[in-house]
């Protein structure tokens, strides 16, 4: 049960924290054995921050919904990743076993967010199309193990001139609506997977209560212009990866 926990709160954390959820759940599904058919106990992970990230901007969502211009971004947005995740779909998922590419999609995220020193000061509180179809190629490439989407998407708005709140709540509204539809797309997989309620359970908490953190200390980061404090975390751990990680 205990490995179930941490890999709850694994995901939680890195799931918005720019470090690559996806890459910290392939090695530490590597290290515990775990098998082809649990890796869907990354989907229920996945749902549980799911809930963390509608809770967290419930107000944004509310606002969201009755604002044509916001929706018609986020449907942008929503287009352009699916296209990306939905026709690379075989080839992305053979990138996840293996740990290598892990590997080069953390040093990619670590040096675009140490990039993001030079792009702090931002003035735009309005993001428009342009932002939206650069914001949807962003969170599609995410889709790669170990290259961070709250990372490339936060910072992509960043490069971009959008200030640090409005990227850092743009970047997860428009996110909902791909987890989601990534969830239903995989939800047999939890059928199929043959894991026990009560650890899919306490996976699932965890990741929840373990993202509602993550959320509030980014936004706190974000605001102190200290996102690149992340890619040198980045960095370190693939190095890490690469001398451990056969």
């Amino acid at each position: 049960m205990f490995k179930y926990i941490i890999l709850g709160i694994v995901q939680g954390l890195t799931e918005f924290f720019p470090v690559s959820s996806s890459g910290h759940l392939v090695i530490l599904q590597r290290l515990f054995g775990m098998n082809s058919e649990q890796l869907a106990l990354s989907l229920v992970l996945h749902l549980g921050t799911t809930l963390a990230l509608i809770i967290f901007f419930f107000k944004d969502i509310m606002r969201a919904l009755g604002d044509k211009k916001t929706l018609f971004l986020i449907i942008i947005v929503t287009i352009i990743t699916g296209v990306i995740a939905i026709s690379g779909k075989g080839f992305f998922e053979n990138l996840f076993s293996s740990p290598r590419i892990v590997i080069v999609g953390w040093l990619f995220t670590g040096l675009l967010l140490i990039f993001t020193k030079r792009f702090k000061e931002g003035q735009n509180n309005i993001p428009g199309t342009k932002d939206a179809l650069a914001l949807g190629f962003a969170q599609g490439i995410a889709v790669i193990p170990g290259i961070s989407r709250s990372g490339i998407t936060i910072s992509t708005l960043l490069f971009r001139g959008v200030d640090k709140n409005t990227s850092f709540r743009f970047s997860f509204l428009a996110s909902i609506p791909a987890i989601l539809g990534a969830a239903l797309l995989e939800a047999k997989d939890i059928v199929a997977c043959g894991l026990e309620f009560d650890k899919l359970l306490v996976g699932f908490i965890f990741s929840f209560l373990a993202g509602i953190l993550a959320l509030w200390l980014l936004k706190i980061i974000l605001n102190k212009a200290k996102l690149y404090y992340f890619g040198y975390y980045c960095i370190i751990i693939a190095i890490t990866a690469l001398i451990f990680i056969r």
